[in-house]
């Protein structure tokens, strides 16, 4: 019963379309700050329970930059892809909609006018944490050689840490998660076939 419901729900979120939303463009990532590495894998941690406060613009862009921006000239980003394909899409669900992160133009564009952050996960936080990174495989970029699952979930995991990090270093709380009505969720978002959801991080402040 839960599971229906939750389809009819998506579905009609789907029915909104992106032309309601537009693009967000985020302030240039600040790449000087933060806490000593040694210091962070010490306090890195996962945290469930979140306060419902926003993340201010720069935050987001930051953390965003973190995961899997561009950090050279040419083009290559702070987490490593197999055979530099970068295949992977990190989706950003906040209370405005769904987003998808284009990391050449730092910017956000717009998915989906709705909020799908309930959808994103099967644990309550989920709907009221205040961003819900969902990490999708594009295996049109990712290739069709055998390993290529093994490839995408090695590189959600290197993105997955970067944040892990970030909020370490911000004081902000995270968690991955891989309970998630995949089939539901993709159809929502519109995916396409030869795109596939890995998993959801959720990030905010902690709750106090």
């Amino acid at each position: 019963m839960r599971k229906s419901m939750l389809f009819v729900a998506l579905m009609t979120a789907s029915c909104l379309l992106a032309q309601d939303l537009k693009p967000i463009p985020l302030p240039q990532p600040q790449t000087d700050g933060g806490r000593p590495l040694m210091q962070v894998l010490k306090d890195r941690k996962t945290t469930r329970e979140f306060a419902a406060d926003k993340l201010p613009p720069q935050i987001l862009s930051n953390l965003l930059w973190a995961a899997f921006g561009v950090n050279r000239p040419d083009g290559r980003r702070t987490a490593p892809s197999a055979m530099n394909r970068q295949e992977m899409d990190i989706y950003v669900a906040t209370g405005e909609g769904l987003f998808v992160y284009n990391a050449q133009a730092n910017r956000l564009d717009p998915v989906l006018a709705q909020d799908v952050r309930a959808a994103t996960g099967t644990q309550p936080f989920v709907a009221t944490a205040p961003v819900g990174l969902v990490y999708v495989a594009d295996f049109a970029k990712a290739g069709s050689e055998p390993d290529a699952d093994l490839y995408t979930a090695a590189d959600t995991g290197f993105i997955a840490q970067n944040v892990y990090l970030y909020c370490a270093s911000e004081g902000l709380a995270t968690v991955v998660r891989g309970s998630i009505d995949r089939g539901a969720l993709a159809k929502a978002m519109k995916l396409r076939p030869d795109q596939k959801i890995i998993l959801a991080q959720t990030v905010g402040y902690p709750k106090k």
